[in-house]
């Protein structure tokens, strides 16, 4: 299973419930990565986006805990069982993680591919990703390099698993 994620110099991926910043080829990265695929996102992220309204173009899977909670054109689960059942369906691939911090938290585990944006800046923020640097189970198999908008510095990394 995949994720990815937007951080800042401090592995901050938002503060108030919104991105840090929007970088436009990010986004365009976070859109070539993940139409076609199966997205794994949490109630409030999902809130974030415009209108509310899931991803277009893939398979966008909510976990609420809300068991009144439903989306149109998106499966909602419950529960990490409930979600692992749903997940056996997709090739592992083909799934990505898309947020938020509890999310990635409790999927990280089962994760074996890390799509990391890194911004070289420090953002105020209320919600943190686990700083894969200092994680020896993971290690840089990639990096764009350096990129910028405007005055940001950012780079796309991709973070792999080490193997057992």
């Amino acid at each position: 299973m995949n994720l990815i994620v937007a951080v800042d110099s401090n592995w901050a991926i938002g503060n108030e419930n919104r991105l840090l910043i929007r970088i436009p080829n990010d986004h365009r990265h976070f859109r070539e990565e993940t139409t076609g695929k199966v997205v794994v996102l949490g109630r409030k992220t999902l809130e974030t986006f415009p209108q509310g309204m899931p991803l277009k173009n893939r398979t966008n899977i909510i976990l609420s805990r809300d068991k009144g909670y439903c989306v149109k054109d998106a499966l909602v689960v419950h529960s990490m069982e409930e979600l692992a059942e749903e997940l056996k369906k997709y090739d592992d691939e083909e799934i990505y993680v898309i947020g938020g911090d509890s999310v990635y938290r409790q999927l990280l585990p089962y994760c074996n591919v890390a799509h990391v944006t890194k911004i070289d800046h420090a953002y105020r923020a209320d919600a943190y990703f686990p700083n894969l640097d200092q994680d020896p189970q993971w290690e840089i198999t990639a990096d764009s390099g350096e990129q910028t908008y405007f005055d940001i510095a950012y780079r796309f990394v991709r973070y792999e698993r080490r193997r057992a």
